[in-house]
């Protein structure tokens, strides 16, 4: 094995530890944040880096085309998934008033919403 495999060896095994770390510190986030918007935050913030960092980990360690491909994959649809998620959740959780809207500091959809309501009646 040459130096350039064992560092990228080392690499990769560092980026798998934080991406792990960073997943973990995301299901702490929430389990302790009180209302659904935060807890949609830490859901998927932290959870995208993780994976994105065990991903590119996983990428060096194994150094093979159709693995290298096969995870960019999915760190594509991850990245194109897990925010639209996150928001149609939070979206709904808002809509339905399961946000605690009340500790918001700046709600901007209220008047559109209220406008909307004033219409339909």
């Amino acid at each position: 094995m040459n130096a350039w495999a064992r560092a990228a060896d080392l690499t990769g095994a560092v980026l798998l530890f934080l991406g792990c770390l960073q997943s973990l510190l995301g299901v702490i986030g929430m389990l302790r944040f009180p209302d659904v918007l935060s807890r949609s935050h830490a859901a998927t913030k932290p959870q995208t880096l993780g994976t994105l960092l065990v991903l590119v980990g996983v990428a060096l360690r194994l150094r093979h085309g159709i693995d290298v491909g096969t995870l960019a994959l999915i760190v594509f649809f991850q990245f194109l998934t897990s925010p639209v998620a996150s928001h149609l959740v939070a979206r709904s959780a808002y809509r339905t008033g399961q946000t605690g809207s009340r500790g918001l500091l700046r709600d901007d959809l209220d008047p559109q919403l209220s406008d909307m309501e004033q219409r339909e009646e």
